[in-house]
């Protein structure tokens, strides 16, 4: 695996500080039942890091002392962690509004059967990887037999209403290209994946969330392998819309790993960027209870480009 960090460092990205915090995102783990060519978490089945319970709880108290409003949770595959039904207990419990970052697949692993109705009883959102309605193309870039998983999986969830007319269970889901190019425009993209799926299986989903490929992890690594990672980087240097800055999710988003150190974004956790605060090299999300962390500058490199390219990308899908 070839580090792109160092192709990052020299950017000319524009500065930028965070506003009022709305959502903790919380990467419960990078082990997962998937190895994905794409993955910036360079997660699969062998990665043996997983939240202890003493960083979970750490998140809840940190959930009881901030605004935080949404608590949103990813991995690897969050479900495979032990601490995932404790956090959406605890944040349901509070009124919190829940998102789970799933990867369709998991449902159908051994000691998931529950996952679906579990997920369906806490009101849980679930933003789910479809990176195409073409099964080809999700099995090239997720691995054979995903494409057909990943249907049924939708079904299911159909099936307990998420996605569904007049239902209050959200269902959406996530496009990135196959490659170094940028994606199409989501509210084109949106029509022809509710068209498809719909008529080809049965599927029904509230939005689509249309995402620039991160030049991080796997996908970095391919880039930097195929001596594409210059050409990528300047093709979204060259999409960057000032626009979009306002609504990068580094500005009310803060991102904690399995260990509970916290980063201005999952991207820069898995660069090993951490979050500055008072000078220290990394913080614990303990140490920031009851720390005030909007207006601090947030740490940007030449990543942050695929953010800002374009339409704009973020959790939430384009910006513009």
């Amino acid at each position: 695996m070839r580090d792109s960090l160092p192709l990052l460092v020299d950017t000319d990205f524009p500065a930028l500080r965070r506003g009022r915090l709305d959502t903790l995102q919380v990467n419960v783990g990078y082990r997962c039942n998937q190895s994905c060519l794409h993955c910036h978490v360079n997660a699969g089945p062998t990665r043996t890091e997983v939240m202890p319970a003493d960083v979970a709880r750490v998140i809840v108290r940190y959930l009881d002392v901030s605004e935080v409003s949404t608590l949103d949770i990813t991995g690897g595959a969050p479900e495979l962690n032990g601490q995932f039904r404790y956090l959406v207990r605890e944040a349901r419990a509070r009124g919190l509004r829940i998102i789970d970052r799933c990867n369709l697949t998991i449902l159908e692993e051994p000691g998931q059967e529950d996952l679906g109705a579990f997920l369906a009883a806490h009101e849980v959102e679930v933003v789910a990887s479809m990176p195409c309605y073409q099964e080809e193309n999700v099995n090239a870039q997720r691995g054979n037999g995903v494409f057909d998983a990943s249907i049924r999986g939708l079904q299911q969830l159909n099936a307990l209403g998420y996605g569904m007319p007049d239902s209050n269970l959200i269902l959406d889901l996530v496009y990135n290209p196959q490659g170094p190019v940028l994606p199409p425009s989501q509210q084109s993209l949106e029509p022809d994946y509710k068209k498809i799926l719909n008529e080809e299986h049965g599927i029904c989903f509230n939005q689509l969330f249309v995402l620039a490929n991160m030049p991080v992890g796997r996908f970095g690594s391919t880039l930097i392998s195929k001596g594409k990672m210059d050409g990528y980087l300047a093709l979204l240097r060259a999409a960057h819309h000032d626009d979009n800055l306002d609504s990068v999710m580094c500005r009310s988003l803060l991102s904690v790993d399995w260990q509970g150190y916290v980063y201005d974004c999952d991207f820069n956790q898995m660069l090993g960027l951490p979050m500055r605060v008072n000078g220290s090299p990394r913080v614990h999300l303990s140490e920031l209870i009851h720390v005030d962390i909007e207006g601090r500058a947030i740490t940007v490199r030449a990543h942050c480009y695929a953010c800002t390219a374009g339409q704009g990308s973020s959790c939430g899908g384009a910006l513009s």
